[in-house]
């Protein structure tokens, strides 16, 4: 994701003016909703129901781009820090997890812009990638050592899948010679469709020597912009051409009998899985890819990941729309028997209606109470059956991190945001394969902002995993049961202005747990249904 292509031209008054308006409106909501869910200050009630069952969660990620080619390459005590923050399911002897879990690895797949240096038309030498083909055609699989490293630490952490994605094809295969498009066209011929689905399918090979197996490959990523200023590499796509990709991709698995799987279209916002919106022949990509009577269909291929993927970004206020938009992406995904959602790519982008901007880093709660949000509409409204994060490690100020790091290639700090944490509150505890279920607040279904609940069990059917978001200004007490009956919490894990996923030793008693002011609680119990 280019930060600078989207990053919102208003002047700083108005968007001043803007954030503190919607921030005391914000916090007078807040205190109205939980006076309307608690108005004498009584308990909650919260009941999961097991009979309503949704989408079964596949996996949590996040992206190596663009820090770990540099940051793989620190001292070995300081990446190894970093990977266990995303990686690990260990606890401390506090009984505090040491990391967040991830599930997926996404492993970005590069054109080779770094070998072309400052001729390669890309301002920022972070952005620029190293590719695993060489000018001659040969491959060096010494190439994007740094990346190599964290998808081997994430195996050995226990991540479980691994995603190849490029943002452009090699440099070498592109139209202009270098690995962002010109003039807002695609930057592929199609008489290289086939060399670019070889060209994926001996990486995957490649990364296999190395100890790594590809679950997935992401061949293009956000089709709908144009990719054309030097930001980053990247290239646009139309239907039809990612289509033709996606074939070619499919015939070289095959040819080589590899097992890995293809995910599309990682469309740029929601809005163009079920509409062209403003890309004509780059929007309505369900309807594109995977209804049989379009000449794009590509439902049948024997590679193709029964997913379909796309970005949140520009979509997440205000909250009404957020929810009116997601609730149109499950609409159309359920119109094709047996496809899922995938939310591939999101982090905190542009000035969302003055409620949270994108600019400046920030390490602590309130933009880690906005992402939660945004998990949770995911999760809950488009049935995602998958969320992932866009930068795991950066150097930028910008709200694009889970841990950030100082701009520095060979060595520096590393800091750890609440964003990290409060994806945690999910990643940690809502393991691949769980279901999510019906939740009731007060016997409603419908969720005010101010409170969010979700609830998830296990393959066994034994355990209930419930996420509760209190973005409020008071405390919330809930009463936690299961069709009706008292559940029995055994541990409960907070986020909040202080403390990070930390294990709760008061608040929570027999089916009953207290959720501090603007915070996130995990909570563990007994499936009492």
């Amino acid at each position: 994701m280019n930060i600078s292509q989207y990053t919102m031209i208003k002047p700083l008054v108005k968007y001043l003016l803007t954030a503190v308006s919607g921030l005391l409106i914000s916090c007078q909501s807040s205190g109205q909703d939980q006076q309307r869910n608690n108005p004498q200050g009584e308990a909650i009630t919260v009941n999961a129901l097991n009979k309503e069952s949704h989408q079964t969660i596949e996996h949590f990620g996040a992206s190596d781009a663009w820090s770990t080619q540099f940051v793989g390459l620190w001292p070995y005590a300081k990446k190894r820090a970093i990977a266990e923050l995303l990686f690990s399911m260990e606890e401390d002897t506090d009984g505090n997890p040491k990391g967040i879990g991830l599930s997926m690895w996404r492993f970005n797949v590069g054109a080779g812009s770094a070998g072309q240096g400052e001729e390669s038309g890309i301002r920022d030498e972070w952005r620029r990638a190293e590719s695993f083909l060489e000018t001659d055609g040969s491959y060096n699989w010494e190439k994007q050592a740094g990346q190599v490293w964290f998808a081997q630490a994430a195996k050995e952490f226990g991540v479980g899948k691994l995603l190849l994605f490029p943002n452009s094809p090699p440099v070498s295969m592109t139209k202009n010679g270098r690995a962002y498009a010109s003039d807002a066209k695609s930057n592929l011929d199609e008489d290289n469709y086939e060399a670019f689905g070889e060209y994926l399918t001996e990486v995957t090979k490649g990364l296999e020597k190395k100890g790594l197996s590809v679950a997935y490959i992401s061949p293009v990523n956000e089709p709908q912009w144009d990719w054309s200023d030097g930001g980053q590499e990247g290239t646009p796509f139309w239907n039809n051409e990612i289509s033709g990709i996606v074939k070619a991709l499919d015939k070289s698995l095959a040819a080589k009998n590899l097992q890995t799987k293809i995910d599309v279209a990682e469309a740029g916002k929601i809005d163009y899985l079920y509409e062209h919106a403003d890309k004509e022949g780059r929007g309505k990509q369900v309807r594109d890819f995977f209804h049989p009577e379009s000449s794009n269909y590509i439902g049948d291929l024997t590679h193709v990941s029964p997913t379909i993927s796309a970005h949140s970004y520009f979509t997440t206020s205000p909250f009404e729309t957020a929810v009116n938009k997601r609730s149109r992406v499950s609409s159309e995904i359920s119109s094709v028997q047996g496809l899922s959602y995938w939310m591939s790519e999101y982090c905190i982008l542009g000035d969302n209606g003055g409620e949270i901007n994108g600019n400046g880093r920030d390490l602590g709660i309130d933009p880690a109470l906005y992402v939660a949000r945004v998990i949770h509409n995911d999760l809950t409204v488009s049935n995602a059956s998958a969320w992932h994060w866009w930068l795991a490690v950066s150097p930028y100020d910008y709200k694009d991190g889970l841990v950030y790091i100082d701009k520095q290639k060979e060595d520096g700090n590393f800091y750890e945001s609440k964003m990290l944490w409060v994806l945690g509150n999910y990643s940690r505890y809502i393991r691949p394969g769980y279901q999510r279920i019906g939740v009731e607040v007060n016997k409603e279904k419908q969720q005010t902002p101010d409170l969010l609940v979700s609830a998830y069990q296990s393959p066994s059917k034994e355990e209930m995993v419930f996420v509760l978001v209190n973005s409020g200004i008071k405390e919330v007490t809930l009463d936690l049961t299961v069709d009706g009956k008292v559940t029995s919490v055994q541990e409960a894990y907070v986020t909040s202005k202080d403390k990070d996923l930390e294990s709760m030793k008061s608040g929570i008693s027999e089916g009953n747990v207290t959720i501090p002011a603007r915070s996130i609680v995990t909570v563990l119990a007994e499936n009492g249904g």
